[in-house]
């Protein structure tokens, strides 16, 4: 009998169906007689239990999931991920003394203190919308385009405005901060807008050690869809307000409107800001993306010389799509159970992915499931984010899954209210 007492025990034990020579020769596996007796004692579990470990079941459970993320109480003091308090006072009284020009102490120390509480970097165009908004309401920022243009400053420009900081609840859990129910981790909302389709722009990037890759806008309301508003804020208010200046009919208002577009047009381009819809950087990035997903955004991974880090899902997304409904729309847990077993065998072509490097598919089956919205998929999108971030090194997005899962809510998303 072969010793595999040197070799790394493979991760799915004795579930595992892999029977290429490489990788027997590189892992270990139960003896072929525990094998069998595992399968027995798998086989005997019941089919309720193969179904609820990997989704929630029908009924009231299931209701009661997706009531829960506007009925939990704001005023919960269970830690979460962003939730480490912090001496608010130092960060955000710096802001108060931030210079126009270069980096002082204090900008850094609110550049590291959003950092700590969001898990991301914001970029300069962050700053400077700010600097441009001070200038209109000294008194308010957050409000200066809210009579004008329908849009606040929230998020993370919180932190700047002091919110946090008079904030006399729990502490917020600050990744869930304005997070509406279909923003990916990927996704981190900065600016809100109609709130009847909750309407939100926000910052959206492939890696959370990177600077975004685009800012994307998102109507909650009317489903998971992110689409491209340019690579700064500067540019997405202005696409918002060439959209305003076609529908506004009253005059007094409309001059209002283009008077404040002329001030920001002049102030982003004296800060060298790009305007336009996609912008060089957008559609270098757009030729990297390996898959457009559900929310249309797409996602980017890394792809070495022999074309490995990504493999197509084994379903175009309209079957996907198809399959998913069906086992939303299930009256039954067993036919629940009988529609969900092609997702299992999709789930499992994951787990040879993973084994072969190509992490991609596991984030793209992943982020489909959590862009669908039914809880019933909480559960496999837990499963497949957390791994799939965890093998590309986006460790952070894996903690900000876990809070949104944990706390998923279609209203009341400010952590503040």
């Amino acid at each position: 009998m072969e010793d595999d007492s040197d070799k790394t025990p493979c991760k799915y034990g004795a579930e595992c169906f892999r029977k290429n020579k490489e990788h027997l020769a590189n892992f270990s596996h139960p003896p072929k007689a525990k094998r069998k007796s595992e399968e027995g004692k798998q086989e005997s579990k019941t089919k309720k239990t193969k179904l609820e470990h990997f989704f929630k079941p029908s009924g009231s459970s299931a209701v009661e999931a997706e009531n829960s993320s506007s009925e939990k109480e704001e005023t919960s003091t269970s830690k979460t991920p962003g939730d480490e308090p912090k001496d608010d006072s130092k960060s955000d009284n710096t802001t108060e003394d931030v210079e126009e020009d270069g980096d002082t102490m204090e900008t850094v120390d609110v550049k590291d203190d959003i950092k700590n509480k969001f898990k991301v970097e914001m970029p300069q165009d962050f700053y400077d919308l700010w600097e441009f908004c001070k200038d209109i309401n000294p008194g308010k920022p957050s409000d200066a385009l809210l009579d004008t243009l329908g849009l606040q400053l929230v998020g993370p420009y919180d932190v700047l405005s002091g919110a946090f900081r008079k904030h006399k609840g729990a502490t917020p859990c600050y990744v869930l901060h304005w997070r509406y129910y279909y923003d990916p981790p990927e996704f981190q909302t900065v600016v809100r807008g109609d709130a009847e389709v909750q309407h939100h722009l926000g910052y959206y990037r492939d890696d959370p050690k990177e600077l975004p890759a685009f800012v994307g806008s998102n109507q909650a309301k009317n489903g998971c869809n992110i689409y491209q508003q340019g690579d700064n804020l500067f540019a997405a208010v202005k696409l918002h307000i060439d959209k305003l200046t076609k529908s506004v009919k009253d005059k007094k208002k409309l001059e209002t409107i283009k008077d404040l577009g002329t001030s920001l047009m002049t102030f982003a381009k004296k800060k060298d800001y790009c305007l336009d819809l996609k912008s060089k950087s957008m559609l270098a990035r757009n030729k990297k993306v390996v898959t457009k997903t559900f929310h249309g955004a797409g996602i980017v991974v890394p792809i070495d010389e022999n074309d490995v880090g990504y493999r197509e899902l084994p379903e175009t997304d309209a079957g996907l799509k198809k399959m998913l409904k069906k086992i939303v729309d299930s009256k039954r847990d067993d036919e629940r159970m009988a529609h969900f077993d092609p997702l299992q065998e999709i789930i499992t072509f994951v787990q040879f992915a993973n084994d072969e490097c190509d992490y991609g598919e596991g984030l793209e089956l992943g982020l489909d499931l959590f862009a669908n919205g039914s809880p019933i998929f909480h559960t496999a999108t837990r499963n497949l984010l957390t791994v799939a971030y965890s093998l590309l090194g986006r460790d952070e997005f894996g903690e900000i899954i876990e809070a949104h899962l944990d706390d998923r809510r279609k209203d009341n998303v400010s952590q503040l209210s």
